[in-house]
């Protein structure tokens, strides 16, 4: 159903769903006080829910097309300087920031290289823990507050699904608020823009609410991209063309509040609901399909009808990236299960594969986990799942889990491929005979991989900050570093993709506020830095007219500057997106 926020919305972007917007385009000039050009500056029109951003040129020049029809609100930045803000065309001045406004406004990537780990266990727990879902270093995550007050955040964060060890705690709380003190940080990061950047231009949707969890979204051939919600349970709609959004509620469900995580406290609004609708995509037969991580389900919608229809599956807890085989059949990663799981669309039925645990405390992990949360859930929030874990007791902290994280299918042979985040394996699955077979993947935290058209596997490591390229029919890697704005600092790569037009590799870096572009026969990256400050995207989409998008989805949403999460999709040649 509908939800009243859609009109809500509407009234917000001044737009009724009928309304044509006409494309014009803005020129003008941003200058420093000495009247100076200053290259690579961000100009943002903002109109309602919608803003339109590109980069200024050489000579300091902008030429910015629209699709709004209203003037608009002007926003030029660069880093060093104070936004500048006017009404709609011509001349933006940038005047320059004090030593504590600079640093106020480097990403998080600059705060977060200022804590020193003594132990590099502890700092590869910190990063694969503590970034999961969101920047560290950022406005919110890098408050200054002492061991205790950060311990509380911790216990926070382990009733979500963090796992470490007492070990782990000590040396995180301490860190922290040895650390973020509040005082500036010496910009020393590269804000020199990337020429072949220049033309770009990038559109942002706003969705949700301060509480959202705005997770996956996938682009229709209707042209429009549709984004799910896991903390409202919803589905969002955005028409790109008249900048209209619409939200649809998913159907009521008998479970509790939290779904099968009713145990678990219910931090920022992340279990405020009961499907926890996850990933998303467009099967053969058009409707959008969906993993629902909270209740074990798959999950169509019909964007035409808006009907949804629901699959329990089978066995399973926490379904996450789902894929459509060229045959048809869903496949999807069950990451609390250590499982693969097949859906047959035609006769509804599931096939559910068990993966090798690879030693006593992961197959302990796959053994108990179902029992640990139904336990857990006859104290709905107290998170009693933590004391009951053996993650800690074992002193593995998170290498008591698997994890099936991203999956995908090879273009070569129609096999599926999937990655194991915590044990850091990579897996295959004969479509045919259903055999899996696994390899080490040699960096850690091996997240949401993509196959390119010529068969490579292209894999982000999270934990170190680098793409990898497996070539599978050889198990050859090759190691792509992310490039960084500054020496002594991190990312942390959570997806990628391939544009299936020209190869490009796109990657979302998540800790300094850009998408990369890697040219895999060049090896070079080109860096799109984003118009919002706290960008922590998801899955990559490519659309018919060359354009990227994706989801601003770090959690809690009021952490991202104008307290929502978004849509946004880049335009590397130019141009406002359209739905085609």
């Amino acid at each position: 159903m509908k939800t009243i926020w859609n009109t809500l919305l509407l009234a917000a972007l001044g737009l009724g769903m009928s309304a044509t917007l006409q494309a014009r385009t803005l020129q003008g000039t941003v200058r420093d006080a000495q009247g100076r050009a200053v290259a690579g500056a961000i100009v943002t029109a903002f109109q309602g829910a919608v803003a339109e951003s590109c980069y200024t040129n050489g000579s300091g020049s902008y030429r910015l097309s629209l699709n709004l029809n209203d003037r608009a609100r002007l926003r030029a930045r660069h880093a060093g300087f104070l936004d500048a803000e006017a009404d709609e065309g011509g001349a933006l001045t940038l005047r320059d920031a004090t030593p504590q406004q600079r640093s106020d406004a480097l990403a998080a990537s600059a705060h977060a290289a200022t804590l020193q780990w003594e132990s590099p266990e502890h700092r590869n727990n910190f990063v694969s823990q503590c970034h999961y879902c969101h920047q560290i270093g950022n406005a919110l995550t890098r408050n200054v507050k002492d061991e205790e007050t950060w311990q509380t955040t911790l216990d926070r964060m382990q009733g979500y699904g963090a796992l470490i060890t007492s070990s782990d705690e000590e040396a995180f709380r301490g860190t922290l608020s040895r650390y973020f003190q509040g005082a500036p940080v010496t910009d020393r990061q590269s804000h020199q823009l990337d020429a072949a950047a220049q033309p770009a231009q990038i559109t942002e949707w706003k969705l949700g609410e301060a509480d959202s969890f705005l997770h996956d979204a996938e682009l229709h051939p209707n042209g429009r991209v549709y984004a799910v919600d896991m903390s409202k349970d919803r589905i969002y709609e955005v028409d790109r063309a008249r900048n209209t959004i619409v939200a649809y509620d998913l159907p009521p469900s008998e479970l509790p509040l939290g779904g099968m995580f009713a145990g678990a406290y219910r931090p920022l609004g992340t279990f405020a609901a009961r499907h926890g609708p996850h990933s998303i995509q467009v099967g053969p037969d058009g409707k959008l399909w969906t993993t629902n991580s909270l209740a074990a389900e798959v999950m169509s919608f019909d964007p035409v009808s808006h009907a949804f229809q629901i699959f329990p599956i089978p066995d399973a807890i926490y379904p996450h990236t789902l894929r459509f085989d060229r045959k048809g059949m869903l496949w999807f990663t069950v990451a609390l299960s250590n499982k693969i799981g097949r859906f047959d669309p035609r006769t509804q039925q599931f096939t559910m594969i068990e993966l090798p645990s690879h030693g006593m405390w992961r197959w302990l992990s796959d053994a108990l986990v179902p029992t640990i949360l139904e336990v857990a859930s006859w104290f709905p929030q107290k998170n009693f799942q933590v004391s009951l874990s053996h993650h800690k007791v074992s002193g593995e902290g998170r290498r008591v889990l698997n994890l099936p994280y991203g999956i995908d299918v090879s273009p070569l042979d129609g096999s599926i491929w999937y990655s194991k985040l915590y044990s850091g394996y990579i897996g295959r699955v004969d479509p045919e005979t259903l055999e899996v077979e696994e390899i080490e993947s040699p960096l850690g935290g091996p997240r949401r991989l993509r196959f390119a058209p010529d068969g490579m596997l292209w894999i982000p490591s999270f934990e170190q900050g680098t793409i990898m390229r497996l070539d599978t029919r050889t198990r050859q890697f090759q190691h792509y570093k992310l490039p960084l704005l500054a020496e002594g600092e991190y990312e942390t790569p959570y997806a990628l993709g391939i544009d299936p037009k020209n190869g490009m590799v796109w990657i979302t870096s998540n800790l300094s506020d850009r998408i990369f572009r890697l040219d895999p026969i060049s090896g070079s990256f080109t860096a799109y830095p984003s118009p919002t400050r706290v960008t922590y995207m998801r899955d990559i989409l490519f659309g018919e007219s060359g354009e990227i998008c994706s989801t601003n989805s770090n959690m809690p949403a009021y952490a991202i500057e104008g307290a929502s999460q978004k849509v946004i999709c880049l335009n590397p040649t130019g141009g406002a997106t359209r739905n085609r």
